[in-house]
């Protein structure tokens, strides 16, 4: 994208006063401040920096895409800024070194003009820290100016042949353990288009919830795969009145397939109550009510967080199909045992399917982390599929394709247990196209095949 607002001198005009510093440069610094030093989620923050600053249509898009993209390619942009400066990174002065991110990315993957990247990054960096700091910037963005992307890679990366794990991290802007698992999952073969779907901005999608709003009603064209669906065109989806109203919502369409699919899965007997099992913050419940409401049904959200069940009451509000929000743990819920005809697992997982979305995700989840889900989404699907009676069914999904997380879990549950078998979840989804992986019956949705997140479903159902 490029700075879409005129811009003229801005340096200051009498001896010792600071440089006026541009409003959204400005915006963008705060928002990587609070990400790295608060722990802020960006797509969270975003919004009141803007209002903070005013910042709303073409200026808002292009604070965006600034901090979004900064943050997402900032692997590589370490990489090529390591070889620019003459210490070792984590010598430089934080604030610093996240202008000169800011100042590479406007550079190296923005329609930015060379002299407008250099120039705001300078005076912000003289107007934030000092003058004599401002002539580093200005120094370092010079170089960094004097190639383009690809063949900075070519300078900074190994040889893909030769250290590919590493290529690929610096190339790519993943971490190394990411890639690694992200290769497992996915294949060698389709590993870098897999890394290069990360890095670009993902669609606005909404949802039309069923009974509420239909998706003729919502600007924008149809999702491929989810019914209920729409990309929008542009424009802020906060101003849609169904969406106002919450009739609608932003939901990415992989998403919606997990809510649709668990509507669709049949079931034997009595079709009455539904529960989402870990329903923060609210977005598949929202569509789950609607989509039970039609069938004379209705669902049960559960949430152990309390914020995060303030997220779904706020999601539900006047569904037809919704009994409420119950705070509590999924894994020790206080519901009686076969309660439940449909049960949706969501569970909590690396989120390593969102790194799109999340843009920060990528930097703050270790491997370590792993096992600690693992064990947690184990205890999750097992205490699901005791909330169901027999003939009903559960669905697991996380927004991760890491093989531990997905099919490692349901192997080992139904590995545990001899009152649940696997079903088809593929026969479910009928247009995404069928493949037969290491689980067959299993879908697995990528953000470079099918422009979804990469969410994993499996359908269990209970025996006896």
């Amino acid at each position: 994208m490029s700075d879409p607002r005129p811009r003229g001198p801005q340096r200051g005009g009498r001896a010792g006063t600071r440089p006026s510093v541009d409003p959204a440069r400005l915006a963008a610094l705060e928002v990587l401040k609070a990400v790295r030093v608060d722990g802020a989620y960006t797509n969270l923050v975003l919004p009141s920096v803007l209002r903070q600053h005013g910042l709303t249509g073409r200026d808002a898009a292009f604070v965006t895409e600034l901090v979004s993209g900064t943050i997402r390619r900032r692997g590589t942009y370490d990489a090529i800024l390591a070889a620019c400066v003459d210490r070792p990174l984590s010598k430089v002065e934080a604030k610093v070194l996240d202008i000169l991110r800011l100042g590479t990315h406007q550079l190296l993957s923005m329609r930015v003009p060379t002299h407008a990247a250099i120039s705001t990054s300078v005076d912000l960096v003289r107007a934030k820290v000092s003058s004599g700091a401002g002539g580093f910037a200005n120094a370092v963005l010079r170089q960094v100016a004097r190639q383009e992307l690809a063949e900075w890679i070519g300078r900074v990366a190994p040889d893909p042949r030769v250290a590919p794990t590493r290529f690929a991290s610096i190339a790519y802007s993943h971490p190394r353990w990411i890639v690694d698992e992200l290769r497992s999952a996915v294949g060698a073969e389709e590993l870098f288009d897999l890394l290069a779907a990360d890095n670009e901005p993902p669609r606005v999608t909404l949802v039309a919830r069923p009974g509420r709003s239909t998706p003729e009603e919502l600007p924008g064209e149809p999702t491929p795969y989810s019914p209920y669906g729409v990309v929008l065109a542009g424009g802020d989806p906060g101003e849609i009145p169904a969406v106002t109203e919450g009739r609608a919502g932003v939901q990415d369409e992989g998403s919606q397939l997990v809510a649709a699919a668990l509507a669709a899965a049949p079931v034997e007997g009595a079709d009455r109550r539904w529960l989402d099992l870990c329903a923060g913050p609210g977005g598949k419940a929202a569509l789950l009510a609607a989509l039970a409401a039609q069938r004379g049904a209705s669902l049960v959200a559960a949430e152990r967080q309390e914020h995060r069940a303030r997220l779904v009451q706020r999601a539900l509000r006047g569904a037809d199909g919704s009994l409420g929000v119950v705070t509590s743990d999924g894994t020790a819920p206080p519901f009686a045992p076969a309660a439940f005809d449909r049960v949706l697992v969501d569970a909590p997982c690396t989120g390593l399917g969102a790194l799109r979305r999340r843009p920060e995700a990528r930097w703050r989840r270790r491997a370590d982390d792993l096992l600690s889900l693992v064990l947690l989404q184990r205890r999750l699907l097992s205490s699901a599929l005791d909330l169901v009676r027999p003939g009903g069914v559960v669905l697991y999904a996380t927004c991760s394709p890491v093989i531990s997380e997905t099919r490692g879990v349901v192997s080992s549950v139904l590995e545990s247990r001899d009152d649940a078998e696997l079903a088809d979840a593929q026969a479910l989804l009928p247009d995404i196209p069928r493949s037969e992986g290491p689980m067959p019956g299993t879908v697995q949705l990528w953000p470079h095949r099918h422009g979804t997140d990469a969410m994993f479903l499996a359908l269990l159902r209970r025996t006896a």
